[in-house]
Order: structure tokens, then C-alpha cells, then sequence
């Protein structure tokens, strides 16, 4: 989908985020525990967080990649990772302090994980917050037997706030393009949006966006994608990014692709930094105590991409992507 699209990474800063992320674990005292990871689908950058998941697990943890419905991808070495096709497996038994953890990847794989049998802390790492909204109504989710944590794909509405302060800091105006769907969205944003003026605009489907983006264009600084039916469809999309070209207005959101399609920036999280969080929120899981419910986290830190072109034409001066990253990631 076109709001799941990421760049090529930056491997070098891979390097160093998973070499602080493994200095995090050895200051912690924190010991290795055993990792399923289970995959339904063969999406690109769900096969690259697998992958990077994989080569952030500590020296001799199990890592056991079950492929739903189908044959395992070809993730790992003979010989490096036991990777079963549909049937969980395990080695040794660990020990108590070593508490395995289940993770499954993408929507499709968090459905079924949640379904499954078994009392395994369980992760469901990069999902959308709709993602996450229709999972909720599964009473299998709320199982108290079971620890459960939910990485968002995207960052917070808070940082893209942070991100739009930082390039326009004398705008208040932020128009925005939602659908019923989208609400949980908008809440999280009004919550964040204190000090702003924040023009929000309802479309009940496609063929009514036109209107309503002329409607919001006059009222906005600067317009926002959200990452829902909107920021999914790469046509819905495109029309807010020419309603904000004509009326020369910056149009910010939460996926590389937008950035490349002429959006002006966007905070993301990168499969890499994802990684390194779900990783980290499966220990939080399995250390919760009973009660906790379900621990849910925004994609942390986040990386910010500009189009430098569209900022040229725009006639703005902003600071360079790892300036503006710098500055949405100080107020963690």
C-alpha cells in the first residue's frame, strides 16, 4: 500500500542504533530469551524487519520463524535459525528467567496470533493504528492470561506536530482530510494539538474529497495526511498533494512515499528502528505484571525525510533532515 512504502536504510545508522540498542540490554542486565516470529504475508518491508529482527538477537537465543500458511522465506542461513513452515518448534527449555516471546508481523499475522493457543508474551509489531482499532474489538486480545504489546508502524501524532513546528514555526493553521475510519486519529491528534488551530474536514468517500479540500485549503497554513484510508490510497493522496501545490500550502504526513510524491516532510520510523523497539517492547511485555493489559507504542524515534525540491519551490529554508530529527526526537 502506498503509505506502507519505506526508502533503502541507511545501514551505517542501523550499525550504530543496534549497537546502543545492545549496550541498553548488557547495562539492564538483561538476559536472552527465546523469539517466534510469525509472518503471514511477503511484503518487502515486513521481510526487511524480519530480517533485521533476526540479526539484532543475542549470541545463542532462539529465533523460530513460522511462516503462515506457506513455506518459511528464505530469511536465514543453514544452520544459523530453526525456521519451520506453519508448526512451532523449540530447542531447549528455558530457563524461568528466560521468558520466550511471540511476535507476529503485519495485520494478517496478528489476527491469527491472537486467535492461537498458548500464554507467550505476544508482540504485534507493525501494524497502523487501524490496524490496531479493529483488532480491539477481538475479545481474544483482552485474554488475561497473556501479556500483549502493539508496536504502531507510524510515530506519534505529537512528533509530526513537533515536525511541522520545527520547519513552520510562525503557522498554526493545519488543515486536515479525515474519513469516519480515522477518528481515533483525529482524537490522538487533538490531544496533542494544544496551541494549534486545527481545521478538520470529514470526506464520506472518494468522489466528495475535491470538495471538501476546497472547503479546508482557504483555512489552512499547511495541510496534513493521516495515515488512514487517506494516506493509504495513493489517488486520495495525490489529490491532497495538488490541492496544496496550487494553493502554494506545505502538505506534511507519515510515509516516505508522500515525501517522494511531492509532500514536503514526514516523520517515519524505519524497519531497522522498528525492529530494535518491538525487540524491546517483548521484554517490557514479558516483565509486565499481571493486569497490565495491552501495552501499546508509537514507532520510536523517528527519522525525518524532506523533499528538499518541493521546499525550493515553496520559497522555505528549513533545517536538514538530521537537524529536524534531532529536534522531534528532544522531547522524548
Amino acid at each position: 500500500m502506498f503509505a506502507n512504502r519505506f526508502p533503502a536504510l541507511f545501514h551505517g545508522l542501523l550499525t550504530l542504533a543496534g549497537m546502543a540498542f545492545a549496550a541498553l540490554l548488557l547495562a539492564g542486565g538483561a538476559r536472552a530469551a527465546g523469539l517466534t516470529v510469525l509472518v503471514a504475508d511477503e511484503l518487502a518491508v515486513h521481510t526487511e524487519f524480519v530480517r533485521l529482527l533476526r540479526e539484532s538477537q543475542e549470541a545463542g537465543s532462539r529465533f523460530d520463524l513460522v511462516r503462515l500458511g506457506g513455506p518459511a522465506p528464505e530469511l536465514a542461513s543453514a544452520g544459523e535459525d530453526h525456521v519451520t513452515a506453519g508448526v512451532r518448534t523449540r530447542g531447549m527449555r528455558p530457563s524461568p528467567a528466560d521468558i520466550p516471546v511471540t511476535m507476529a508481523v503485519g495485520p494478517v499475522a496478528a489476527r491469527a496470533a491472537i486467535e492461537r493457543p498458548g500464554q507467550d508474551p505476544l508482540v504485534l509489531a507493525m501494524l497502523s493504528r487501524l490496524d490496531y482499532e479493529s483488532l480491539k474489538a477481538n475479545p481474544a486480545l483482552r485474554r488475561t492470561d497473556r501479556h500483549v504489546g502493539v508496536l504502531l508502524r507510524e510515530p506519534s501524532m505529537a512528533d509530526q506536530l513537533t515536525l511541522i513546528d520545527a520547519v513552520l514555526p510562525q503557522k498554526r493553521r493545519l488543515g486536515v482530510v479525515a474519513t469516519s475510519e480515522s477518528e481515533p486519529i483525529v482524537r490522538e491528534l487533538q490531544r496533542a494539538a494544544k496551541g494549534w488551530d486545527l481545521q478538520v474536514e470529514y470526506a464520506p468517500d472518494a468522489s466528495s474529497l475535491a470538495s471538501v479540500l476546497r472547503l479546508l485549503v482557504p483555512r489552512s497554513d499547511a495541510l496534513m495526511v493521516l495515515p488512514d484510508l487517506i494516506g493509504d490510497s495513493q489517488g486520495a493522496t495525490l489529490s491532497v498533494l495538488r490541492a496544496g501545490a496550487g494553493a502554494g500550502l506545505p502538505v506534511f504526513g507519515t510515509s516516505d512515499g508522500l515525501v517522494r510524491s511531492g509532500g514536503l516532510a514526514a516523520a517515519v520510523s524505519t524497519p531497522g528502528q522498528l525492529a530494535l523497539q518491538a525487540r524491546a517492547l517483548g521484554q517490557k511485555v514479558a516483565a509486565a505484571p499481571a493486569g497490565t493489559g495491552v501495552l501499546v507504542e508509537a514507532a520510536t524515534p523517528a527519522t525525518v525525510r524532506v523533499n528538499t525540491t518541493v521546499a525550493r519551490g515553496l520559497g522555505l529554508r528549513i533545517p536538514e533532515e538530521r537537524e529536524l530529527t534531532e529536534r522531534v526526537t528532544a522531547t522524548r
